[in-house]
């Protein structure tokens, strides 16, 4: 068997089980909440409730959930240590990586192209050894290991900051293997910008790709494409329901189902137990987002709706098993 690295150390891939393959902890903008304590509240209270939430969980059956917080959505490792150590039934997988839809982080301004442009001469870009470093050596000084890279693309598009990443997020991945994860907007079409980048460009094979949010549509043709270029979909904003509702999230994975899609599938979320730029006084669903949908709202729609349970399973536990592994 093959080893995922996970927060409290290597697994073996037969150990993984049911898997959710997208779903934050915490979301944070990290400088805000240095600077604005009062914005977070009590660490322990935070910590205490997410370790009940993940439990509850574990508790339904599921064995393993791949974080994608990454740099520029407020990754901070000691925190998930804390967590994972209280739930140690549930192995949690972490990501490198970086999150924009648009310009890079100014720490990367005159770095790596940047600096080339004022220079006038080639200078290497930083992200990628940043990124190899946290999946080979571990995250700053936790000793973990990243399992999984992550980069994102919106309806902003091919920006130079979202190209300048994903490059990075490619050279990254062809030195060491490791999955990739790239949160996308169905609506304008942008998983065919990452075949066009990620695999035709650099290389990188779209079956070690999961396309996330594909189930903010339900253009079952478009996503038919993008599975028949390898691309694993992500359905997984099931109780996100902003921009659609949780019969037409159902409803698409029903149908890519029946056409003998359940093999280019994955199930989650993309929940969070605290996330700081969402005000629940203005977006009511909040309350209702948790890590339980899928087990208890979810499958059983499937089911109803004739999914086969070798299709449930094939979305819950072959298809991510395959994906981790190396």
């Amino acid at each position: 068997m093959a080893q995922v690295n996970t927060v409290l150390g290597p697994v073996d891939d037969g150990e993984l089980g049911r898997t959710y393959v997208h779903e934050h902890i915490f979301t944070l903008t990290a400088d805000v909440q240095d600077n604005y304590p009062g914005e977070w509240g009590s660490e322990d209270e935070r910590v205490a409730d997410a370790v009940e939430r993940l439990r509850a969980l574990a508790a339904q059956g599921v064995r393993t959930i791949i974080d994608p917080t990454v740099v520029g959505l407020g990754r901070h490792i000691p925190r998930i240590q804390r967590v994972a150590a209280q739930v140690p039934e549930l192995n949690i997988i972490v990501a490198t990586g970086l999150y924009t839809y648009n310009d890079i982080p100014f720490f990367f301004r005159y770095r790596g192209p940047g600096l080339s442009e004022v220079l006038g001469m080639d200078v290497p870009d930083p992200m990628a050894d940043m990124f190899v470093r946290d999946l080979t050596e571990g995250i700053a000084d936790t000793g973990v290991k990243a399992g999984m890279l992550k980069c994102a693309i919106d309806e902003e598009g091919m920006t130079p900051g979202v190209e300048r990443v994903m490059r990075a997020v490619a050279a990254a991945h062809r030195r060491t293997g490791a999955p990739v994860t790239v949160h996308t907007h169905p609506g304008s079409r942008s998983g065919l910008e990452v075949k066009r980048l990620l695999c035709d460009e650099e290389g990188v094979d779209p079956r070690k790709v999961v396309l996330g949010h594909s189930g903010d549509t339900s253009d079952c043709d478009h996503l038919a494409e993008l599975a028949d270029a390898g691309f694993l979909l992500g359905m997984d904003r099931f109780g996100l329901n902003l921009d659609t509702t949780f019969e037409a999230r159902a409803e698409t994975v029903v149908e890519m189902c029946r056409r003998g899609y359940a093999e280019s599938m994955v199930l989650s979320h993309d929940a969070s137990c605290y996330i700081d730029w969402i005000d629940p006084d203005v977006l009511p669903f909040l309350p209702q987002w948790n890590y339980l949908h899928i087990e208890q709202e979810v499958l059983p729609y499937l089911r109803e709706k004739g999914v086969t349970e070798q299709q449930i399973t094939a979305m819950l536990v072959d298809n991510p098993r395959r994906f981790l592994r190396p």
